[in-house]
């Protein structure tokens, strides 16, 4: 499989700390959050390749910094400059297929989005399932619910339904942004955003999958943690402790 990394956005709650450095390459301690990602599903020996796919104004931070692995990574370039022109999720998505040419299974992931326990676990998942498939997580809380892409599973972890950002959410059972989409979904990236997809946001495209292919959601073993804002960030440092095998 081959692995897209989705770290084309800019980064504004951030700020200052972004205005001119990219979100997936600041620290949590001693490691980059793509450090912390790439070395945990390395570990799985599954990814042929890493594709980072971000905007024009951190394109060199990128490179400078994938010079430091010894994993086979790309970096693209989506060409946008600022937040207002941004491609959004789901076109940064078609856009990585599209210029590498993906003709096989690809696991997405958010660039700003870490774990405390190891990707090795969805990836097996994936395997026994030999379909498309996402994590979910419960969440307590009806206010982040709002903010949040959520599922609706039967009694076998089949996707039924998925909304984003729903003020009256179905379920407690949120969608973080960690896809499995198999080599014969690819060709309905396209068909989803030919079809009106909110392209903003990566959920968006989940959303529209559920309704046209079969996808499983697999129950997360650990926390998730979204570095969303200062507070957040600053948060993590707090809590984070490193990854559970």
């Amino acid at each position: 499989m081959m692995c897209i990394i989705l770290a084309a956005g800019y980064a504004t709650r951030l700020y200052p700390l972004t205005q001119n450095f990219p979100k997936p390459l600041l620290k949590i301690r001693d490691k980059t959050i793509l450090d912390l990602l790439i070395d945990d599903i390395e570990t799985t020996k599954e990814v042929s390749e890493y594709i980072v796919v971000t905007n024009h104004k951190y394109y060199n931070h990128f490179l400078e910094w994938s010079k430091t692995k010894t994993v086979n990574i790309s970096i693209i370039d989506n060409g946008t400059e600022t937040n207002e022109t941004r491609l959004g999720a789901v076109k940064d998505i078609q856009f990585a297929v599209k210029q590498k040419n993906i003709k096989e299974d690809l696991l997405i992931i958010a660039g700003d989005n870490i774990l405390d326990f190891s990707l090795g676990h969805f990836i097996n998942y994936t395997k026994n399932k030999k379909t498309s498939c996402v994590m979910r997580y419960y969440e307590p809380s009806l206010e982040r619910l709002k903010k949040c892409g959520v599922l609706t599973v039967d009694d076998d972890d089949l996707v039924t339904d998925m909304t984003e950002k729903s003020l009256t959410p179905a379920t407690n059972w949120c969608c973080p942004p960690f896809y499995y989409i198999t080599e014969n979904n690819l060709a309905l990236i396209d068909i989803a955003i030919e079809q009106g997809c909110n392209v903003d946001s990566p959920g968006s495209l989940i959303v529209w999958l559920c309704k046209h292919t079969y996808i499983y959601a697999m129950e997360m073993q650990g926390n998730r943690y979204d570095i969303g804002d200062l507070e957040s960030y600053e948060g993590v440092h707090r809590e984070y402790r490193g990854i559970i095998g």
